[in-house]
């Protein structure tokens, strides 16, 4: 094998300048992005769905803003059942906390005493003046906080202008996106064409794979979670489950914070264990499904991002650039698995690894 010229290692060396300036760029503007990303990962998300509407004898305009509509009525009616549960359910918490003590302390610790042979107790009367005592507590750091919640305005109202601008940015993006593709294809030096292609060609069938997988698992799961509660007949087990789906994105998070609301709520509903079981044999059925059927199909193996790499991508890209950084982690990752493999088999195929030293 022949060592690799300069001129093929040449835009590996100025796509990693790129790369760094890029992030560099993204760190400095990561607050000023933030509805841009956002709006630039929809678009290639929604694409697809825009290109089908196409073809069947609608025009783009029209296609965009169908989907566009559709989006905005899902997550409307998602607020609107998930945000009223959960308040009611944050009402019932605060109503219900010295039933939920008197229920440890003459149910649940009386039947694990029985079990595992201990004698562990508590004295209700003295876990309600603590809460009282902390409630009290928390009021009164409300009302010294609250003259300064007054500087965070200007943030809330950057908050509701990027939401605002969202729907514009979407649209443009979503209007444009073939020519913005097309374009960003003319930039590359002919000489280059082909190996950029078929590495953009590999990161495209990854993140495809990745992101539409796995937008079809989180509702999926979503649909599991929260008809798995509510026909176990757990209140705000809908909004709970729907929660829970949503945030299975983030491996493991999502199925655990949906089991500690889940649980949460079981005991200051139920009063025995057979609820808090059935809630528990709900989440033990979604987990088994989404990790052995669900994902594995929908999603599959061959993308190269584990459930370690999305953790560390997305806790690592967040403290770096923040809500922008999190937004782009996936797609980040992807290219960075892509050229690591590019990188390697050059490697691999350089008369610096293959050549022997001669005794």
């Amino acid at each position: 094998m022949q060592t690799p010229s300069p001129s093929r290692l040449l835009p590996w060396l100025l796509g990693a300048i790129g790369a760094f300036s890029v992030l560099w760029l993204l760190d400095r503007l990561s607050a000023v992005l933030a509805p841009f990303i956002t709006a630039a990962v929809l678009a290639y998300i929604l694409d697809p769905l825009v290109d089908r509407l196409q073809t069947r004898r609608l025009s783009r305009s029209a296609a965009l803003l169908l989907v566009m509509l559709a989006g905005c009525f899902i997550v409307l009616g998602l607020l609107l059942i998930v945000v009223p549960m959960l308040i009611s359910q944050a009402q019932a918490l605060a109503t219900r906390l010295p039933v939920l003590v008197d229920f440890v302390q003459h149910t649940a610790l009386p039947w694990l005493n029985h079990t595992l042979g201990t004698a562990i107790s508590i004295d209700s009367q003295s876990w309600r003046e603590a809460l009282a005592g902390n409630a009290a507590g928390v009021r009164q750091a409300l009302a010294r906080i609250a003259p300064q919640l007054g500087h965070g305005g200007a943030l809330l109202l950057q908050t509701v202008a990027n939401l605002s601008l969202l729907p514009v940015l979407l649209y443009y993006f979503l209007h444009g996106w073939d020519d913005m593709v097309q374009r960003a294809a003319t930039l590359v030096p002919r000489r280059w064409v082909d190996e950029v292609g078929r590495i953009a060609s590999e990161v495209d069938d990854m993140l495809g794979q990745f992101l539409r997988g796995q937008l079809s698992v989180m509702l999926i799961m979503a649909l599991i979670y929260g008809g798995g509660l509510a026909l176990v007949g757990l209140d705000s087990g809908l909004a709970i489950g729907i929660v829970a789906g949503l945030l299975v994105f983030i491996p493991y998070l999502g199925a655990f914070l949906g089991l500690l609301l889940a649980t949460l709520a079981a005991l200051l509903q139920f009063d025995s264990f057979s609820g808090l079981l059935l809630v528990w044999g709900v989440f033990a059925v979604g987990q088994l499904l989404e990790s052995f059927l669900i994902t594995p199909y929908l999603v599959g193996e061959r993308i190269g991002l584990s459930p370690v790499t999305v953790i560390f991508a997305l806790m690592a890209f967040g403290e770096l650039m923040g809500f922008a950084g999190v937004l782009l982690a996936l797609p980040l990752s992807a290219i960075t698995v892509i050229l690591g493999r590019h990188l390697i088999r050059h490697y691999f195929n350089s008369r610096f690894y293959q050549r022997r030293i001669e005794p």
